[in-house]
């Protein structure tokens, strides 16, 4: 279903006088696609890595998820598009059976894209009827998937950028904006008085589960930074040897230095003397205004020591957040593992895999992105990757403590 149609129908739909949630459905959809459009058929098929996705799997994933979740246990007569596709397009749920190993996605030329947008029309057409019906025992799995979609929008930027970046055309994903670049602001300090604090989703409105229970935690005194990072302070890391000098370095991220010859962010690249970042937009030239992006949790953690600070806990992140500049424009890294809350209890049945198994051997990222759909981002969100992890838009924001 092209963006075109998918507009078309909520369109009538609304004009129509139907339930809103069949609106609010067919417009998260209708977004997936709408990323997807500027690729081609080509594009959508590779995968650049092992923990990257092809694009059309995105676009299978997220219908597999409805389809599998909400339509085959909650809609009479529905009928399954293809049953090959519970093995292709399970992304890690053990409950639901055994699936396709997810570092050989890029190699399933078959389904195309053709066949996987069908795929799309097929089960939002009946996801459609369903809630026309009005069927109230499907809300929340309805609106865990809508959410679920949207994490899968960012990723298919993400995924697209990585993709893109090995061509060495380097072709943009689409036109850069016309935006004038604005003057770095000075770093400034919020102090923050710590103490006891609430954190944690309160449950007004929808929350995944690892964002809750709230629950109390004792800060002590500490200042966060006013904005991320910039390129222009990222950069003077680079030049004062920060990639060479293994003193600000944790040993694992050490490794990563010396394993993989990182000497700057990924994207990142010299271009006649100078450097440049390969985005959406393709390949520019360095704005030194804007925040530092595509860096791991070792360079984060590296950087803040050689500035004579440190990362914030993600309990300092939430609490100071209503007080941050720059909110919302590249994930921020924490020193927080992820870990569950105080009292926190997966949910029952294969749902309950969406987050709980992965706490281990991640670290929290809090705020959000420009990848990040605006009305996915909240405070109490807690993203989460490998330390090592470059891809996502993962920036800095320093703290210190205030004693």
């Amino acid at each position: 279903m092209s963006n075109k149609v998918t507009q078309a129908v909520q369109t009538q739909v609304v004009q129509a006088g139907a339930p809103e949630s069949i609106a609010r459905f067919l417009a998260v959809r209708g977004q997936t696609e709408q990323l997807a459009a500027p690729l081609s058929p080509e594009d959508q098929t590779v995968q650049s890595m092992p923990d990257a996705s092809p694009t059309k799997w995105h676009l299978a994933h997220t219908t597999w998820f409805f389809e599998t979740f909400v339509l085959r246990p909650h809609a009479p007569g529905y009928r399954v598009f293809d049953p090959a596709y519970e093995y292709l397009f399970n992304s890690y749920y053990e409950a639901v059976g055994p699936r396709h190993p997810r570092p050989q996605r890029g190699l399933v030329s078959r389904p195309g894209v053709d066949e996987i947008m069908a795929y799309r029309r097929h089960v939002s057409d009946a996801m459609a009827e369903l809630l026309e019906r009005g069927a109230a025992n499907v809300q929340s799995l309805v609106e865990l998937g809508l959410h679920h979609e949207q994490q899968h929008q960012e990723l298919i930027l993400m995924d697209a950028k990585h993709m893109l970046s090995f061509n060495p055309l380097r072709p943009a994903y689409r036109a850069a904006p016309h935006a004038a670049v604005s003057a770095a602001s000075a770093l400034a300090w919020t102090a923050f008085e710590g103490g006891l604090v609430e954190i944690g989703h309160d449950d007004q409105g929808f929350a995944f589960d690892n964002e809750g229970p709230r629950h109390r935690v004792w800060l002590e005194p500490f200042a966060l930074a006013s904005r991320p990072t910039n390129g222009a302070e990222y950069l003077a890391f680079i030049e004062d040897g920060g990639y060479r000098r293994p003193e600000f370095w944790l040993s694992a991220g050490w490794d990563c230095v010396n394993q993989r010859g990182w000497e700057a962010p990924l994207y990142w690249e010299k271009k006649d003397g100078s450097w440049h970042v390969f985005t959406l937009s393709g390949l520019r030239a360095l704005q030194p205004s804007e925040p530092v992006c595509h860096v791991s949790a070792y360079e984060a953690a590296a950087f803040a020591k050689w500035a004579g600070k440190r990362l914030p806990r993600e309990a300092e992140w939430e609490a100071g957040a209503a007080a941050l500049q720059g909110m919302g424009e590249v994930w921020e890294w924490t020193s927080s593992p992820y870990v569950a809350y105080p009292g926190y209890r997966e949910p029952p049945g294969a749902i309950g895999e969406y987050n709980g198994k992965f706490m281990a051997n991640q670290m929290v990222l809090r705020g959000g992105c420009t990848a990040t759909p605006a009305n996915h981002i909240r405070t109490t969100y807690r993203n989460f990757f490998p330390p090592d992890a470059r891809w996502m838009f993962g920036g800095i924001r320093l703290a210190e403590d205030l004693r």
